[in-house]
């Protein structure tokens, strides 16, 4: 920990901190946020200038132990509510974009974990190493999906993998690798293995590769996986190639509502930017556009909150039905998003424009809203297809 941080520490006991700490789960990560945010906002601004990502955030994320928050107490973790983490994203968006939506890919998994437990199903595992490590998990979910990728072959106590997994955010400084692979088994035919693997693992290599629009510092990093080895007891799960598999039915509600709180608290602080820079317009165009900018707003807040009320704290059906109405509020939150940062942007003329306001980035950055899933036009094609009495095509994913 840096002598800025311990200084901020030590100064926890403050009134004003203690007030926040007694104020619940909300009120503790509220005043984490006051200690490290602008430490946070620093460092996100080097790694967006240079395309890299921002490690020292991440130790910053570990040294509060919020890698684990999410894990129940009783596994060595924080024990912090699924809603609670929702809200600390939106505001962790509004010091570093990349560096919460990187903890939002750790977070997601960390939930479907806790929810699979609290349900009758394996997770306890997993929570457990990283309630006892704080590790920090990256997902290449979102690059796989029914189909996968990657060459598995069947060896003595295991398998040999060989594959490029994509948009694996947090990979620079993550710790394990959340990934599956398709095998070709000689009596099931084609299935999809699910599997952790140790970043330190022989073969793995994060390549140097992330150079995006926006997002610049998530650390979105491909990873190289060469001949690495994953023994049988490492398999989570299997399933057959191709086809919808119940195990969406946890990770979309689990993984879009804190993903999509990322994308609401970037809008709100585009937002809370316009309304400052035009709080004395004279122009008259001035109020209409930011009247779009607050309807588009609230459309965003509105359809976030429904997902989070959709997932009730981790008690919702894990089912088809639970999923349809999650993606068609993502959909709806990502496009109203979209729209109020564009707002923002055009409400503050030539200045908002220019990357000194820091604002155009925020617009950069929500774009990326758009490329998780499911994306829009297959979002429509899911929820048409449900809607016609059919079951949940794979083109979709």
């Amino acid at each position: 920990m840096n002598t800025q941080v311990k200084i901020a520490v030590d100064k926890m006991a403050t009134q004003k901190e203690a007030n926040a700490m007694s104020q619940g789960n909300t009120g503790k990560l509220d005043a984490i946020l006051a200690i490290i945010g602008k430490q946070i906002a620093d460092n996100g601004k080097q790694a967006d200038a240079t395309d890299t990502f921002s490690a020292e955030n991440y130790e910053l994320l570990r040294e509060f132990n919020l890698f684990s928050a999410l894990v129940p107490v009783e596994f060595g973790g924080q024990g912090f509510g699924y809603a609670d983490i929702c809200d600390f994203l939106r505001k962790l968006a509004s010091y570093h974009p990349s560096t919460a939506l990187s903890y939002s890919m750790h977070s997601h998994i960390v939930a479907a974990n806790r929810f699979n437990h609290q349900h009758g199903k394996p997770g306890q595992a997993l929570l457990e190493k990283v309630g006892a490590k704080e590790l920090a998990l990256i997902s290449t979910g979102a690059g796989d999906w029914l189909a996968s990728n990657g060459e598995m072959t069947k060896v003595e106590g295991g398998y040999r993998f060989t594959a490029v997994k994509h948009f694996a955010s947090g990979s620079p400084a993550g710790n394990v690798l959340v990934t599956s692979g398709a095998y070709e088994d000689p009596k099931e035919g084609w299935q999809v293995l699910h599997f952790p693997v140790p970043m330190t693992a022989e073969g793995v290599t994060v390549l140097d590769n992330w150079a995006p629009m926006g997002m610049r510092g998530t650390g979105s990093n491909s990873v190289k996986l060469e001949n690495v080895f994953v023994p049988d007891e490492a398999i989570g799960a299997k399933r057959a190639r191709g086809d919808f598999h119940a195990m969406w039915c946890v990770v979309l509600p689990m993984a879009l509502p804190l993903i999509m709180s990322v994308y609401r608290g970037i809008a709100e602080c585009a937002a809370e930017k316009a309304r400052a820079r035009c709080l004395n317009s004279i122009d008259p165009v001035t109020p209409y556009l930011l009247g779009e900018m607050e309807n588009a707003l609230t459309t965003a807040q509105l359809a976030v909150d429904s997902m989070m009320d959709l997932v009730k704290d981790l008690e919702f059906t894990a089912d088809v039905a639970t999923v349809n109405e999650i993606v068609k509020r993502k959909t709806i939150a990502a496009a109203a998003c979209k729209l109020t940062a564009e707002k923002a942007v055009e409400v503050c003329g030539g200045p908002g424009f220019l990357r000194p306001f820091g604002i155009e980035s925020l617009l950069r950055d929500v774009m990326a809203s758009h490329f998780h899933p499911l994306q829009e036009k297959r979002q429509l094609l899911f929820t048409g297809s449900l809607a016609m009495g059919q079951q949940p095509p794979s083109q979709a994913f």
